[in-house]
């Protein structure tokens, strides 16, 4: 599933000098994940480029003189483009250099510091689990750390993910956006713009015949058999009455196979708006995790065609999906 960046705001300010500077307040799936100066942003790209070379997308040329309204708007566009275009690379999206900038900027933006910290990660049943971690771990290290907890084999983890729910009265629950590995969930869940949120734990794909991959660890199963409940308890899985009478006896078998047949009816009711929908929108694809591949990698150079700059044409767009996980909405950014 491909992240979105886009930056549709930004503010000057004045510095310590008498003089001013631009702040760019960068959007990531729909939600303020920093806030940056050009000058932050060009620091880490020359960090990028001694590590990656000529891979890099084109940055944005510095200005030396007083920048006019349209000369900054479409600085911002091109710095859109190019947050855009540098996590394309899975290579790069993994390397220190990257997380690391990442990280201090969404510390900073939110003026959280690194120290130890509790934070509850939700099961589908409900039940949360409370791990320890740094308010600077990263959403890849923060399900590392559930796993242990939980006893979820390593060599699964790309099959799950951390998801940011939003909860509303009557128990009714949204699930939003899944973090990606980036994303510090601390400090996501301290953001101004978030209210009423909590951290999930959940498979991300939407296949239910790779179930079967994870047959053999039983906290992975646990998971499965959980979610295919919750889906249909809250309505994001609508059966037939047919079907439903199938899943609630499967419900009353107690071995370890019930979450298999249990997700496997499931795969009968993903509806066929959401197929047309991945099919026509290349962001919703469904992608399977590769097995026994390690998320970490050497950062290796490999020559990427990336388009020059493009003006933005429209500001904002107000983009609705209605998925099995409940309706994702961006606007009013």
């Amino acid at each position: 599933m491909k992240m979105h960046f886009c930056i549709p705001v930004s503010q000057q300010r004045p510095d310590a000098l008498g003089g001013r500077y631009v702040l760019y307040s960068v959007y990531l799936d729909g939600f303020l994940f920093c806030k940056v100066r050009y000058s932050q942003l060009h620091r880490w790209n020359e960090q990028l480029r001694r590590v990656f070379g000529n891979c890099l997308p084109p940055f944005p040329p510095k200005y030396y003189l007083a920048m006019t309204a349209s000369m900054a708007d479409e600085r911002r566009d091109q710095l859109e483009q190019y947050l855009q275009n540098v996590t394309m690379d899975p290579n790069m999206l993994r390397s220190d250099v990257f997380v690391d900038f990442l990280k201090l900027v969404q510390l900073d933006t939110f003026s959280i510091t690194t120290k130890k910290a509790s934070l509850d990660i939700f099961l589908p049943d409900g039940r949360s689990i409370k791990v320890e971690i740094l308010t600077s771990d990263t959403a890849e290290r923060v399900l590392e750390v559930v796993s242990r907890k939980i006893g979820l084999c390593q060599e699964l983890l790309g099959y799950f993910g951390l998801f940011l729910i939003r909860s509303y009265k009557e128990g009714k629950l949204s699930v939003i956006k899944k973090l990606v590995d980036f994303e510090l969930p601390y400090v996501s869940l301290r953001s101004s713009e978030v209210e009423n949120f909590q951290v999930g734990l959940r498979k991300w794909y939407l296949d239910p015949s790779l179930d079967s991959r994870l047959m053999d660890c039983r906290a992975a199963v646990d998971l499965i058999y959980m979610q295919a409940i919750q889906d249909i308890e809250k309505e994001w899985a609508k059966p037939t009455e047919v079907q439903r009478q199938k899943l609630e006896a499967l419900q009353k078998e107690d071995n370890q196979t019930k979450a298999f047949l249990l997700s496997s009816c499931l795969k009968k009711m993903i509806s066929e708006k959401m197929v047309k929908q991945a099919a026509e929108n290349p962001e919703m694809q469904i992608e399977v995790p590769e097995q026994g591949k390690s998320k970490k990698h050497h950062s290796q150079q490999s020559q990427k065609d990336y388009s020059s700059f493009l003006p933005r044409k429209s500001k904002i767009k107000t983009a609705e999906v209605d998925c099995g996980l409940g309706t994702i909405k961006e606007e009013g950014l």
